[in-house]
């Protein structure tokens, strides 16, 4: 008698696993051209979490996200301080060498999509006023999606 083994779990079918993240814009956006001329979006989002201690004390925990935005460097015009926005994309392990010589690692969360939760912010040298109401998805080609039914 011979035995098949037939794989049941088939993992090349993944092509692009999609994570979401929201939180608050920690900083100003800041584009940076790398040596081959690409250009790269980088910002820090927070997420603000708190839970109870066996005691009942209340604990506040931060968790900050280092993110790369590769699409389009003038992003970085909307991205400001405080907004809160949804990110879609996925985690990324930057490996390099610090001063001393010893390998160090650092997450960082590759955004493909994003969209304003508070608001798009207007950009720099704008006239000042309130920020746009509606929620609205920035894709690739820099289209936006209204989340409105009308």
């Amino acid at each position: 008698m011979r035995i098949r083994h037939k794989s049941v779990t088939n993992f090349s079918n993944i092509k692009n696993t999609v994570m979401e993240i929201t939180g608050r814009i920690t900083a100003d956006a800041k584009v940076y051209k790398l040596a081959d001329g690409r250009q790269v979006t980088n910002f820090t989002l927070v997420i603000n979490d708190h839970y109870k201690t066996k005691t009942g004390e209340r604990k506040e925990v931060a968790t900050f996200f280092n993110c790369a935005y590769w699409l389009t460097p003038k992003a970085a015009q909307y991205l400001k301080r405080g907004t809160i926005i949804s990110v879609f994309g996925r985690i990324g392990l930057d490996v390099y060498k610090n001063m001393s010589g010893e390998p160090q690692g650092a997450l960082t969360f590759h955004v493909n999509q994003f969209r304003f939760i508070t608001g798009i912010p207007k950009p720099a040298g704008a006239a000042t006023g309130t920020p746009a109401t509606s929620t609205q998805t920035v894709t690739p080609n820099n289209e936006t999606k209204d989340d409105l039914p009308f």
